[in-house]
């Protein structure tokens, strides 16, 4: 997924993507700093102290309406200076001394704007800041429980808002790259889907119109030598195109519905379908049982079959083809036979092209070439698959 800048959204700063932890560390300052103040602990200013952290507050504000997305590396290192400044105006005027918490910001603002090598040095210079501080107040402060304890607690949460940021900015990164696999994978659904409807045209609807065009072609030449043959050629090719409709038909129906294929009744339509007047005739012998079976291989060998017949018929004006499956415990097999002027290698077309996917699809191979007593022969393997 790419923005306008050509840049990826996995290798962009991520802007603001927990834009509550401000307002939320703003309001516990004020609510501790005006307590103090009330209760008399140590010197709050108030008036300096709720106008510092209402500038921050409209600081992040129309950074967020002029950023909303994304800001700049330049103008992010501005407002983080002026940040740093407001956080320091703020704690001096703080008696609760609680608005050194306001510095666990440094880093956190830091790392979706510069990286974590950025936040991570100014994490560790924050720490040394407060450290260095509490030594120039007391240069015994270590051995002060309450001051150590603070400065354990502000390291804390530094390592906390570094975190805390990290985690932002991975979560973020793996919602674009999801986002971006979920495209890629619809894309390649939408791909292969598009290619099964080509490979069903061409299987269906071409296997059909072949043999409506040989059949007018038929009536064509025998019109005023034979009328009859001329009128029967005619009525096959209607008989055709009603099938071909058909299978129009039980194709958009398989769009909608998934049924249970038959592969001994499919190849059976298939060859009472052949019954044309054509010249060619068509044998068929089914061995073996279906059940357990892969659906798919048992479409991609009727595909194989009927891709076969065409071929005979189209192409190696065959007399006779026969065809046969076979299926056992270890896999399927298909082998079409004709006795037509045999195949040449090297020319497959779109048919056959669309067969070996199918096939390699659901795991087998096909193999086509040659008999030696003339003829081709196609064969299709396609090994059972183990039931998971």
């Amino acid at each position: 997924m790419r923005s306008g800048s050509g840049r990826s959204l996995a290798d962009m700063p991520l802007s603001r993507p927990v834009p509550w932890v401000s307002p939320v560390l703003y309001g516990a300052v004020l609510v501790a700093g005006l307590y103090a103040w009330l209760a008399g602990l140590g010197d709050t200013q108030p008036v300096l102290f709720t106008g510092g952290l209402a500038a921050l507050a409209m600081l992040d504000l129309l950074e967020r309406r002029r950023y909303p997305d994304l800001t700049p590396p330049r103008s992010a290192a501005v407002l983080l200076g002026a940040r740093i400044a407001l956080f320091a105006a703020v704690a001096a005027v703080d008696g609760s001394q609680l608005s050194r918490a306001l510095f666990v910001l440094v880093p956190f603002t830091a790392y979706f704007a510069f990286g974590p090598a950025v936040a991570h040095a100014l994490a560790a210079a924050c720490a040394l800041l407060l450290v260095a501080a509490a030594a120039v107040a007391d240069p015994r402060w270590y051995a002060n429980v309450e001051q150590v304890s603070d400065l354990l607690m502000f390291g804390v949460g530094l390592v906390l808002a570094v975190t805390m940021a990290a985690v932002a900015v991975e979560e973020r990164r793996a919602r674009a790259d999801l986002a971006a696999s979920t495209a890629r994978v619809a894309e390649l659904s939408a791909t292969a889907e598009r290619n099964r409807v080509a490979r069903d045209i061409h299987d269906d609807l071409g296997h059909h119109l072949t043999a409506i065009v040989v059949l007018l072609e038929k009536a064509a030449a025998f019109r005023d030598r034979d009328p009859g043959a001329a009128d029967h050629a005619l009525v096959d090719a209607h008989d055709s195109a009603r099938r071909a409709l058909e299978d129009v038909r039980r194709s958009v129906r398989t769009l909608r519905e998934e049924r249970q294929f038959s592969l001994s009744q499919a190849l059976t339509d298939l060859v009472a379908g052949q019954a044309g007047d054509d010249g060619l005739a068509v044998d068929l012998e089914v061995t073996g049982e279906e059940s357990g079976h892969d659906a798919a291989a048992l479409r991609a060998l009727y595909r194989a079959a009927q891709e076969g017949i065409t071929n005979a018929r189209r192409h190696a004006h065959a007399t006779r083809v026969r065809v046969a499956a076979a299926l056992d415990a270890t896999g399927a097999t298909l082998v079409v036979r004709d006795d037509g002027r045999g195949f040449t290698p090297g020319r497959e077309g779109y048919g056959l092209l669309g067969m070996r996917e199918r096939v390699q699809a659901a795991g087998g191979r096909v193999d086509i070439g040659s008999a030696a007593a003339g003829g081709t022969v196609l064969k299709v393997t396609i090994p059972r698959r183990a039931e998971s």
